[in-house]
């Protein structure tokens, strides 16, 4: 496509060039919130959203709604729009800090940290991506929402997904190390192999030198007699 014309030319490099600043943006990856906070610590309350084009540029305002264990209305408790950051709600004061992307209005992580928590803090929370993106010729608003079900414990908990991926882990590090012993004894055994079959070529070609040498010496001896 590249040799058919000018105008081809021309439009095979601008998508090399689109490919190249969509390569060069930061990977996004939606990963959920953990769930589980303990009493008297600090907890992150993860919301992601990735833009399916990172190439566009956009501009997002941040809204956290709380909804507390057992009842059905939700609260507003905290908005957030490029650096400036505001609490709504009387029981978070002081207690919520922005945790999500930083000195940028492109925002993507709109994670949160939450000081002391209480066992009041358990409930459902929700956080708003009200975003604009902006193409050459006009904006696009959405709006993209994600959900936490917090539980508030005294201790915490290890879950079975956790066990299983640390037992894994150890399984995967013992049997990595075992296949390194076997490789570094097979590797061993191949240099040593070479090693002495090169020192019987090396005697072999010696010996063979000595003993044309030898024969060389008796064909003279025979020749002057």
């Amino acid at each position: 496509a590249l040799l058919t014309g000018p105008g081809r030319y021309r439009f095979s490099v601008d998508h090399l060039l689109v490919l190249t600043v969509y390569q060069c943006h930061g990977a996004c990856a939606e990963v959920d919130s953990d769930t589980e906070a303990v009493a008297g610590k600090g907890f992150k309350l993860g919301c992601i959203s990735c833009k399916r084009r990172s190439e566009v540029e956009s501009s997002s305002t941040i809204e956290w709604y709380f909804r507390p264990k057992g009842e059905s209305d939700f609260v507003h408790i905290y908005t957030y729009k490029e650096d400036n950051p505001t609490i709504k709600n009387e029981q978070f004061l002081d207690r919520v800090d922005w945790n999500g992307s930083k000195r940028s209005s492109d925002i993507q992580d709109a994670s949160i940290y939450l000081f002391n928590v209480t066992f009041n803090d358990s409930g459902t929370y929700r956080c708003f991506f009200n975003r604009i993106l902006y193409y050459d010729n006009y904006e696009h608003n959405t709006v993209v929402s994600k959900v936490v079900h917090l539980t508030v414990v005294a201790k915490a908990t290890r879950g079975t997904a956790s066990i299983v991926s640390e037992v894994m882990m150890y399984v995967s590090i013992i049997g990595l190390q075992v296949w390194l012993l076997i490789e570094m004894i097979y590797c061993y055994r191949k240099i040593s192999a070479a090693g002495e079959e090169a020192l019987r070529e090396a005697a072999n070609a010696e010996y063979l030198a000595i003993a044309s040498e030898s024969k060389d010496n008796c064909a003279g001896v025979q020749v002057g007699e």
